[in-house]
C-alpha cells in the first residue's frame, strides 16, 4: 500500500488500517529512528544493523554446544540473532527491543546474524 499523503490521509489511514498493520508501521518507524535498515532488505553476506522487537527466544544445540536464538521483528521482516555457546543473556526476552549489527547469513531462506553486537533499546511507545 502506498504512503498516505498529507495530514488528512495519515489520519484516515490510522483510522481504517488494521491493528497488525499499524503495529508494523510503528515498529518500522522505531527501527528507522534507531538508525537501522529494514530487515526485509537484509541480503546474504551484508554487514548490517537491524533493530526490532524480540518475538521468540529459543535454546538449541548446534554440534553439541548450546546456542541461544533470538528472533527479532521490525514490521518488515524477521532476523534471527544466534549466540553460540550461550543458554541465556540477561535482558533478551520476548517483547524487549534490541538493536544488533553484524554480518547476515541466509540459511534455508532465513536471515541470521551470528554473535552480533547488540544493544537493548527502550520499548517503543504507542503512537496516538
Amino acid at each position: 500500500m502506498g504512503e498516505p499523503h498529507g495530514w488528512w490521509g495519515r489520519k484516515l489511514h490510522r483510522l481504517t488500517a488494521g491493528t497488525n498493520e499499524l503495529d508494523a508501521e510503528d515498529l518500522q518507524a522505531a527501527s528507522a529512528a534507531a538508525g537501522a535498515v529494514p530487515m526485509s532488505g537484509c541480503r546474504d553476506r551484508d554487514e548490517t544493523c537491524v533493530a526490532g522487537t524480540i518475538q521468540a527466544v529459543t535454546v538449541r544445540a548446534r554440534a553439541g554446544a548450546p546456542t541461544l536464538e533470538v528472533d527479532i521483528y521490525d514490521g518488515s521482516g524477521t532476523v534471527t540473532l544466534v549466540f553460540l555457546g550461550r543458554r541465556d543473556i540477561p535482558g533478551l526476552r520476548a517483547g524487549a527491543s534490541v538493536k544488533a549489527s553484524g554480518r547476515v547469513t541466509v540459511q534455508e531462506g532465513r536471515p541470521s546474524i551470528f554473535n552480533p553486537r547488540y544493544e537493548l533499546l527502550p520499548v517503543p511507545s504507542a503512537s496516538a
